[in-house]
């Protein structure tokens, strides 16, 4: 099963540049060191927004929760970087209670948690 509505799935540019691609985001540098080893770049944030919205297009879902506030679903696979290498990533969607359209909350290493 795809993500739902994987066309029109959101990843903001303060997302990927004030947290996936911050070097100094508490949370996010470690994202940012690791993202930049594959030659994604803060100037050119638009790549790895790209680059996240082709993940959930062409991988399954790994699962889906539910909540009160809406639906969380998890993709892992491989993303292709500006480098020519795909590391495995495991991304994050948020679907909100009411809504239709899935937004990035995050993406990290496939062997982290978090």
């Amino acid at each position: 099963m795809k993500l739902p509505q994987f066309d029109r799935a959101v990843v903001a540019r303060s997302k990927v540049v004030r947290y996936l691609l911050s070097p100094t985001h508490p949370e996010g540098r470690t994202k940012a060191v690791w993202f930049g080893r594959f030659g994604f770049k803060v100037g050119a944030w638009q790549v790895l927004a790209r680059a996240l919205r082709d993940h959930a297009w062409e991988q399954e879902l790994e699962s889906v929760e539910e909540s009160v506030f809406g639906r969380r679903y998890t993709i892992v696979g491989p993303l292709r970087s500006p480098d020519g290498r795909t590391p495995t990533i495991r991304s994050v969607w948020f679907v909100e209670a009411g809504r239709t359209i899935p937004r990035l909350v995050t993406a990290y290493p496939a062997w982290r948690r978090g």
